[in-house]
This record gives C-alpha cells, structure tokens and sequence, in this order.
C-alpha cells in the first residue's frame, strides 16, 4: 500500500471512531455533595433492589466538584445527576451552557442544618454567630472602620464565658457546599452584626463579602476534605477539636458527638425544620434532560426519590437525617420533576 493510501486509510479510521456514538450506560452516574450523598445513596440502593433497574453509581465530589463535572459536557461519558448543598450558581449555569448543557431540571429535596460539634463529654457548648465569625475569619474588626488579622488563638479570648482551649475547626474545603452555605449562614451572619460592617454591603459589596466570606488560614481552621465522617472520628481522638458538618451526620454520630447551641438553639430536627435554628439551608440536586430516555432509569429514579416513601415526613429519608420539605412544597415539586421542568434562576 502506498503512503498515500497508508494515510488516507488511518485518516478514516480516526474520523469514523471520532463521529462514532459513545457506547450507552446503562447505570445513572451520580456524583456531588457529600451532605447530599448519603440520601442519594439510599435512594439508589432501595431503586437498585426494587426495580429491573442497575443500582446507580454515586460519587462524593463536593457541591462545587459535582458541578463541575456536571457542566463539563452533555453526553454519556459525563454525569446525570449532581447533588449539590447549595443552590447552583448562575456562573455555574453558564458554564453549562457553554458547553452544551442547557435543559437543567432543578430539585429541591429538602432541609439541612450546619453544625459545629465536638466529642461527648462536657455540656454542648453555647456559641453566638459573632463568636463563631470572630474565631474563623481571616480578618476582623479592632475597631470603628478597622480591621486586623485575627489575633484569637483561644476561645476564651474571643469570651470568658467560652472553653480556654485552643481554637481548632475542622471543615470542609472551597469545593464543599457546606463551605459556602456555613461562610454565608455562620460567617457572614456573626460578621453583619457589626453595623458598619453591615454599612459595607450597599457601599462595596466586593469588599463586604471579601471580608465576611474569608476562612482563616493560619491553622486554627483545618480543611479535612469531603469526607464528614473522616471529621467524625477526629473529633473523638481530640476532644478540644471541633468540627463542620451537616446534621444528618451528627444524627448519625449522636453517641459520639454532640452540636453547639447557636444563638442558643440547638441543631435539632424540628428546630431546623420550623427554621429557628440559624445555620440551616436547602439540599439539591440537578438532572440532565437531555440524557432522560438515554440512560436507562433515570425518570424512575427521580420518582423513587420524590416518594412519600423516600423524602415524606415519615419517609426513609427522615431516618437518615434529612429535615423533609413542607406538604406544599413537596406536592410543587414532585410536580416539576413528573414534568421535568427546566430550571429557572
């Protein structure tokens, strides 16, 4: 064969395997939050068990990571479905448009609250959003108008009241939703009670945010990745420690540790629920249209999870922690997913 022929032959060859259809799955790939998981995994061994259905496969990503991944493309070589604890951002749902993701179908599962725990032991600690701001932040007040780097290595210097331990937090990193959820509900929420401060937010909503949002980083705050039952076992090997993460797993881990009081309230299920428990916020997961009909199960899915067997009030769910969304709430978007409505911001 000559090398004209040679070329032209392996030109073919590259062009038919690159126009050729990606092989079809026939598991959902799910991937997200880590908060998030636990409910998804539930859901997809109950839907792998109950149905001619492939159990799902489903990965801890963190909120952002998920997303990531979930707008990198449409097709089967990437994700269904991304859980996220938090809402997706709109810069998220350009990225996704941009690349070919454009029929999102948005669902809202239901509650969760924030907790900063430590091991069993000695009465939970009572914290204020002030307090919590003022141990993590990067930077704080020294005054009116002026700020500095945070100068607090012990709790009991921030108030006497508090334990005269040091300050140590274990958290999830910038990927995590619980990250950004806890920076918004905990961290700005203490950092708005200074008035001038709260003055900020009209006058440069950059620098607000910037000074409100930042995590310290001179080891008073640890990340320990996505993996919240990995904090769990930290917190009991040192008992001076505490941790971030979602209530479900302090449900999990009740007898090992216990949440602070915040605002003196504590992170219980019917407190969370009613909203008086100040560090809460919504669970989420979004869905690619376009690979419904696609990849086998999908719909079903969807309608396991949306289940009053699954997220009702007495729902499998509720067992593992998730705080259920009110009868309306779950009637309105059980309807939106049978419909697969598009997402809108």
């Amino acid at each position: 064969m000559s090398v004209r022929l040679k070329t032209l032959a392996a030109t073919t060859v590259l062009t038919a395997a690159i126009a050729a259809p990606a092989i079809a799955r026939d598991q959902i790939n799910i991937v997200g939050s880590s908060t998030v998981f636990p409910f998804s995994t539930t859901v997809a061994e109950r839907f792998g068990k109950s149905t001619d259905f492939a159990t799902p496969i489903v990965e801890s990503t963190g909120s952002g990571g998920g997303l990531k991944l979930f707008c990198s493309g449409a097709g089967v070589d990437t994700p269904d479905i991304t859980n996220a604890s938090r809402r997706i951002k709109s810069s998220e749902v350009e990225l996704c448009a941009e690349n070919g993701v454009n029929d999102i179908v948005e669902v809202k599962i239901g509650f969760d609250g924030i907790v900063l725990a430590n091991a069993v032991g000695d009465a939970p600690v009572e914290l204020t959003l002030q307090e919590i701001f003022l141990a993590l932040a990067k930077d704080v007040p020294s005054g009116e108008g002026e700020t500095q780097p945070n100068p607090y290595t012990m709790w009991n210097e921030i108030n006497p009241d508090l334990p005269a331990v040091k300050i140590e937090v274990l958290g999830p990193p910038p990927t995590s939703g619980t990250r950004d959820a806890f920076a918004e509900l905990a961290l700005e929420g203490g950092c708005k009670t200074f008035d001038w401060i709260k003055a900020m937010k009209k006058e440069d909503k950059s620098a607000y945010k910037s000074l409100c949002h930042t995590v310290r980083e001179d080891g008073a705050y640890v990340e320990a990745g996505e993996n919240d039952n990995l904090i769990v076992q930290k917190l009991e090997a040192n008992p001076d420690a505490f941790g971030v993460f979602g209530y479900s797993f302090l449900e999990q881990n009740s007898d090992k540790v216990q949440g602070s009081l915040v605002g003196g309230v504590a992170p219980e299920f019917e407190l969370i629920a009613d909203g008086d428990y100040p560090i809460a916020r919504s669970l989420y997961f979004y869905v690619k249209k376009d690979h419904v009909g696609v990849v086998p199960g999908i719909e079903e899915f969807l309608a396991e999870f949306t289940s009053e067997d699954a997220w009702g009030e007495d729902g499998y769910l509720a067992d593992k922690g998730l705080i259920p969304l009110s009868d309306d709430e779950r009637s309105d978007w059980a309807e939106k997913v049978k419909s697969l409505s598009p997402l809108s911001m």
